[in-house]
């Protein structure tokens, strides 16, 4: 068997045709459903790039001193997390981490990598290239995790999570936490979208007041494609465990895995400036205001979405492809089916804040417009 032969098929060409369809609504489309960032990258982090452009040599898979601490500083600050900056490896986007992490911790066919049973795909997609299987857990109960495979040895959180913004408590994630480790199995916390919390402050996994005293066994991964406009960079960072993280560096070096370096110099000053993520936040709250009471006016319900890059809904009657054909029809309007995100989706539409202002205010008057017709 190939290692493709294990993939199933990429989920978002299913979306084509209904692509189309919200193309050709006058005024054009609004996409609003993969989440790619669309505002620039701040000109403070464009000028570090260019300036460290002369880049002749290999750069350190390491990281450089200053963005290892840089990234510990930011956690710091923000998070009120403290780490070792020795403990930070930048990763080449972290999805490229999520999708081999199993695999650069040694699971093969007798593992069992667990994640939330409403996820990012990359979280099973890992677990299908490392030969492992693999299983979605309703919650971070005792009950839930204690059911799970005995061969269980990754169990991946996301919170805030992708798709639905729910954000779980520390009181939570330290139930994970202590489980995971009376078990011999890693946590790893997929933190992409900690900056972005609404109603809500999201709490890290490597906050002491869930990993007490130690970080044995807990790994969170952290990217700056939404807090700083660089998915086109692929930068982010993990840290953690210690152990775990000399390990993690040793397979980078020897397999190659190397952020560029003049990407790195641009992490650098990205994670040592806060004013640009305050401004990037700032436009996101703006556009989920449109798009939130545009979503309720036209009928849907909104669930979760207490935090994160999308607003998780649902409307009555419709299952998710039902909603999304209304959405591209009625108001050229495309969203991410949810049941992308497991069978715990089927009922709900992923609705990116990724979009320009004038395509987010357009999206709202739509919305606006379908509310007031009759229905049918």
């Amino acid at each position: 068997m190939t290692l493709a032969a294990r993939l199933p098929e990429y989920p978002w060409d299913e979306l084509a045709p209904i692509a189309e369809k919200a193309r050709a609504f006058p005024g054009g489309v609004v996409d609003l459903s993969i989440g790619t960032p669309v505002d620039p990258v701040p000109a403070v982090i464009q000028d570090a790039l260019r300036a460290a452009a002369n880049a002749p040599g290999y750069p350190l898979t390491a990281g450089t001193p200053e963005l290892r601490a840089a990234a510990a500083g930011w956690l710091s600050r923000s998070h009120g997390v403290d780490v070792d900056p020795v403990t930070v490896l930048p990763v080449i986007g972290t999805k490229e981490f999520i999708a081999w992490l199993p695999t650069m911790l040694g699971l093969g066919s007798g593992d069992t990598v667990l994640y939330p049973d409403l996820a990012y795909p990359t979280y099973n997609i890992g677990a299908r290239l490392a030969g492992a299987a693999s299983a979605p857990v309703d919650d971070l109960s005792d009950d839930a995790l204690g059911a799970a495979p005995a061969s269980a040895r990754l169990r991946w959180v996301n919170s805030p999570s992708n798709p639905s913004g729910r954000v779980l408590n520390a009181e939570t994630l330290r139930s994970g936490v202590a489980l995971a480790r009376s078990r011999g199995c890693v946590l790893a916390s997929d933190e992409c979208y900690i900056e972005l919390g609404w109603d809500v402050t999201p709490v890290s996994v490597l906050h002491p007041s869930v990993r007490g005293g130690s970080l044995d066994g807990v790994l969170a991964v952290f990217s700056l494609s939404k807090r700083s406009n660089l998915a086109g960079y692929r930068a982010g960072f993990v840290t953690g465990d210690p152990g775990l993280m000399k390990e993690l560096l040793l397979i980078g070096r020897q397999a190659g895995m190397i952020v560029p370096g003049p990407v790195q110099a641009a992490m650098t000053v990205a994670l040592s400036d806060d004013a640009h993520a305050a401004e990037q936040k700032a436009r996101y709250a703006a556009r989920r205001a449109v798009l939130t009471e545009g979503l309720t006016a036209a009928g849907f319900r909104i669930e979760h979405s207490e935090a994160g890059l999308y607003v998780w809904a649902t409307r009555p009657g419709l299952d998710c492809w039902a909603a999304c054909e209304l959405l591209a029809a009625e108001c050229g309007m495309l969203v991410g089916p949810g049941s992308f995100y497991g069978p715990a989706g089927n009922s709900y539409i992923r609705v990116a804040l990724t979009a320009t202002d004038e395509r987010v205010a357009a999206a709202g008057e739509r919305l606006r417009a379908l509310a007031s017709r009759p229905a049918r």
